[in-house]
């Protein structure tokens, strides 16, 4: 039996005709990797959909968890707008909490949106904003300064010489502050470094085991109205970026890391696990979706489930090999087996795949199976 103490997640996913992930300029985010350009998609655009996915194992819904919302505007639209429309409150009341919430929860520039960072706070959060900023009201529905200061006190109290930033607060009235989502991915909050979640979850940017193909794709618009003696030509002309490739995934579930974050829960955390495991090979980031239809299972996945410190295996890729998923498994066993001959094999490991490839010491499942083998070793601490 091997104890869990991280779980890493290796994946190889085939997209045609794709633009996945862009840059500011519109094409595909690219990265150099031994010695050529690939292909890449960044985490933060996985992490997104992965937690944004509807289906069966979204994250929202496993029962225990908690939603999030990412904003620059929690305050003014989840909190102080459903305020508005109660009966005795003035105008000059409500905007006092709304400007002293709004400097408390983002910091000093938070008065203005442009100076507000998006921040993700969770449902428990929000509701407990909302319950302070309901009273305070109540308490000062007609003086203006008074539940200024008052919005502004709860953000800071004094304890003798400490200062105590509200968000301590919130977590000690709630068992997920953050919500699901920032106990997974972390945040950083500025206003209170204190309230920042370290990250149980670690995802690295994709990138095609082979050398970037791209091509700018040429298009036209038809007008539809246009008459038979008008100008033949098009309507609109244009071209966007199409591009193709075979990419490697890679993320760490930092078990101890995770069941912390979910208030010491192994049973919330091995739902997690296996709900992501899901997400992770069925879920596609993508751009142009009515154009493209950028949709795609993993063709493998490599789950491992052990103590040692995780390492990736994108150097079985430094080399770039065929844009096929029967010659990057070959090359990613093959690197792998190369690992365990220096380091030994210390890790369980169990394997989804559409060839027949084998991978060293990987027992092969479905992903059903897969995934419930991962959340069951993060639930009993043995895989």
């Amino acid at each position: 039996m091997t104890t869990p103490r991280f779980v890493q997640i290796h994946t190889l996913h085939s997209y045609p005709a794709a633009l996945l992930n862009r840059d500011d300029s519109g094409l595909a985010k690219r990265m150099p990797f031994g010695g050529t350009v690939r292909t890449r998609i960044s985490s933060q655009c996985l992490k997104r959909h992965w937690r944004t996915a509807d289906d069966e194992f979204a994250l929202t819904a496993i029962e225990g968890a908690a939603d999030a919302i990412r904003s620059r505007n929690v305050v003014d639209r989840s909190v102080i707008a459903p305020l508005r429309a109660a009966n005795g409150v003035t105008e000059e009341v409500l905007n006092a909490v709304q400007e002293a919430f709004n400097a408390g929860v983002y910091g000093s520039g938070g008065t203005t949106e442009s100076g507000r960072q998006p921040l993700l706070l969770g449902q428990p959060e929000v509701e407990y904003l909302q319950r302070k900023a309901r009273a305070i009201c109540a308490e000062h529905q007609d003086d203006a300064d008074a539940a200024g200061s008052a919005a502004a006190d709860l953000f800071t109290r004094s304890r003798g010489n400490e200062e105590r930033d509200n968000f301590t607060a919130f977590r000690e009235q709630t068992s997920l502050p953050g919500g699901l989502i920032g106990a997974l991915f972390g945040r950083m909050v500025t206003s209170d470094p204190g309230a920042n979640i370290d990250a149980a979850i670690h995802v690295a940017h994709a990138f095609t085991v082979h050398s970037e193909e791209s091509e700018s794709d040429y298009f036209s618009v038809v007008d539809d109205l246009q008459e038979a003696d008008e100008d033949a030509g098009a309507a609109h002309i244009g071209d966007m970026e199409l591009t193709a490739g075979l990419f490697y995934g890679y993320v760490v579930v930092d078990v101890p890391s995770l069941v912390s974050n979910l208030s010491g829960s192994s049973e919330l955390a091995s739902k997690v696990v296996e709900h992501l495991l899901h997400l992770i090979a069925t879920v596609s980031p993508g751009a142009k979706l009515g154009s493209t239809a950028p949709y795609a299972y993993a063709d493998l996945m490599l789950v491992e489930a052990g103590l040692r410190q995780p390492r990736s295996l994108a150097n079985a890729f430094r080399n770039g090999v065929d844009a096929q998923s029967a010659a990057a498994t070959t090359s990613l066993a093959a690197h792998l087996a190369k690992l365990d001959e220096c380091y030994g094999m210390r890790e369980s490991r169990r394997v989804m795949s559409l060839d027949d490839s084998p991978v060293p010491g990987a027992v092969r499942l479905n992903i059903d199976d897969l995934a419930s083998w991962a959340g069951d070793a993060v639930r009993s601490g043995e895989a």
